[in-house]
């Protein structure tokens, strides 16, 4: 019985996700047969499968609104404010009804206001008031605080111990209610403010979903390539046996180096099929933002739509797990700080519908999401004198910021342009959430934006974080990796190369002036002699120079998290050919904990 509510609540929350998104066409096209018909099916299915598992309160509310569209498809209702209402607040029952589910409930009945509502516009009865949408509210939870990274090296046989042991896995509790398919209370405008209709629940802590539909096709690629890795085990296995009886020559050596060669080939194909057995079309994440923004628009008296491109773009579940709150923020924004009412975008000769687009493509390794709005731009100006009347940073730096600079203030902890605070923005939470979040995906976000033309939010992500791909450098002996995305070029540091400006290293590559950091100053440890060659680097906010002792090279490698020890500037660990640590630098938080260092230190 588990295994079909499990199923049920799986298919079920994806249709009412996508009942959601029709939705909001809908009251765009209220004529459009197409919708009605397939909103109709997808509460006739819901009541279907309630009804198989005995659910009697969502088999009322589903047969109620069913019932309503059927009436709609038949011409004999005619779609208006006050009826779309009443059906956004059932669908908004129908979630928080699934989220009883998935933390073992019964589902309560809805709201005899709502089902009253319900009853009266299907037996035609005169209209009683409009239910309105709330508007979404998202919760910030605060982040842990990682502990310093200590100014002596590390106990690495501490560090060894911690990954390669076996540690039980773990559930990822969320403090938010969330069904099975991953969505989140609070990602549905309906299921956070209490609203005519509907009843409140107490937000509790649900396992995060594990299991995901996977396409035949790449399972039986992974059975091949399985079998084709024991064919070269045991290939191996023979001439390990020829080598120990010693019948071994250089034909046979030849063979042997043919058989890893075969092995290396095998091992990358199945790691890169088991990796495409985890990839998920964004869509699915996509398809809950267009009622959101609609609900938001609607609260806030605009005219908003939200345009959706690239959904059958693919990537790691995980990541688009996590990259929902991110997303929220940004659409949100978009439609609160970034769109003008409408009586002020007629004053400037814009339509008075705005539009958002949300959109996702690969581009090679990365896959690319862009949040851009036709809205109101953001003034560098504007951002530089509130980061400076907020107290975020002092005279000197918001003269030495240019325009792009000054955009990234937003991101900024405490950074808000609203002068009151209101129930959806103005506290200064929210893009410092995001920037957090798109690191912690090892991914980037850049802001373009124009005055009275809009604004660009730009985020690139590596397609899976089952394997990132990093490049490897030393301080003395000990290797270091570095996100490779993070990555420009690799110069040599001369003699002379480093001159002194403010007080601080910084060298001239192709005309720009760069900061150095020597990797010894940011991890804290003595340095010996002067770095030779320096990592050209982007940050989230920065461009540098990361100066190290050498570097070996690019590798795809696999993180293994530091069970029970979380230093900061450490993403986590992984193993080198040679048995050897190799710890995965967090750039960001050590950028943030150090000082600027003279030239002399480079000496």
């Amino acid at each position: 019985m588990d295994e079909m509510l499990q199923d049920f609540l799986t298919e079920a929350g994806e249709l009412l996700s996508d009942v959601d998104r029709k939705l909001v066409d809908l009251e765009k096209r209220p004529g459009d047969s197409g919708l009605l018909n397939d909103i109709f099916r997808g509460f006739h299915t819901i009541k279907g499968g309630a009804g198989f598992l005995t659910l009697p309160a969502m088999v009322d509310l589903c047969h109620l609104t069913e019932t309503l569209f059927d009436l709609l498809r038949r011409n004999e209702l005619k779609l208006n404010a006050g009826i779309m209402d009443a059906i956004l607040a059932a669908t908004g029952v129908v979630r928080v009804m699934f989220d009883d589910l998935g933390r073992g409930a019964q589902p309560q009945p809805a709201d005899d206001a709502l089902l009253a509502k319900l009853r009266a516009i299907v037996s035609g009865e005169p209209k009683t008031k409009s239910i309105a949408a709330a508007p979404a509210s998202v919760t910030v939870a605060a982040s842990a605080v990682a502990a310093p990274l200590a100014s002596a090296e590390p106990d690495w046989q501490a560090f060894y111990d911690s990954i390669t042991r076996v540690v039980a896995p773990k559930a990822q509790a969320r403090d938010v209610v969330t069904n099975p398919n991953g969505r989140r209370a609070s990602d549905n405008p309906a299921a956070d403010e209490p609203v005519v209709g509907r009843r409140t629940t107490d937000r509790v802590a649900v396992a995060r979903e594990t299991t995901i539909r996977i396409d035949t096709a790449r399972l039986d690629q992974v059975l091949t390539l399985s079998g084709e890795l024991g064919l070269a085990k045991n290939r191996l296995n023979c001439l390990r046996q020829d080598i120990i009886s010693g019948r071994s020559d250089a034909d046979m050596l030849h063979t042997f180096d043919e058989a890893i060669d075969q092995l290396d080939l095998v091992v990358g194909d199945l790691q890169r099929a088991v990796m495409k057995t985890r990839m998920q079309p964004i869509g699915r994440l996509f398809q809950k933002y267009p009622r959101m923004a609609r609900d938001l628009a609607r609260s806030l008296g605009k005219e908003v739509d939200l345009v959706l491109e690239g959904e059958d773009t693919e990537l790691d579940r995980a990541m688009i797990d996590d990259l929902a709150d991110p997303l929220i923020h940004l659409v949100r924004n978009a439609v609160d700080h970034g769109i003008e009412l409408p009586e002020v975008r007629a004053a400037a000769s814009k339509p008075a519908r705005s539009t958002v687009w949300l959109t996702a493509s690969q581009e090679g390794d990365h896959v690319a999401i862009v949040i851009r709005d036709d809205g109101r731009g953001m003034n560098p100006e504007v951002l530089r004198r509130k980061a400076f009347e907020k107290g975020l940073i002092d005279a000197d730096a918001v003269n030495r910021l240019d325009a792009n600079q000054s955009l990234h203030l937003v991101f900024l902890p405490g950074f808000s342009t609203k002068e009151e605070v209101s129930s959806i923005s103005g506290r200064g939470v929210g893009m410092d959430v995001v920037k957090t979040g798109i690191e912690k995906l090892n991914g980037r976000i850049e802001i373009e934006s124009e005055v009275g033309i809009g604004t660009t939010f730009r985020i690139s992500l590596p397609l899976t974080l089952a394997i990132l791909p990093v490049l490897i450098v030393k301080h003395g002996t000990q290797p270091f990796a570095v996100p490779l995305g993070m990555v420009h070029e690799i110069i040599t540091l001369e003699a002379g190369s480093l001159q002194h400006v403010g007080g601080h290293a910084t060298i001239v590559v192709r005309e720009q002036v760069l900061s150095v950091r020597s990797l010894a100053s940011l991890l804290g440890w003595s340095s010996g002699a002067a770095p030779r060659y320096g990592v050209l680097m982007q940050s989230a906010h920065a461009t540098f120079v990361l100066a190290v002792d050498d570097y070996v090279g690019r590798e795809d490698v696999v993180i293994k998290p530091l069970a029970d020890i979380r230093p900061a500037g450490i993403a986590g660990a992984t193993l080198a050919g040679d048995g050897s640590i190799v710890l995965i630098l967090d750039i960001e938080p050590l950028l943030q904990a150090a000082t600027p260092e003279p030239v002399a230190a480079f000496a």
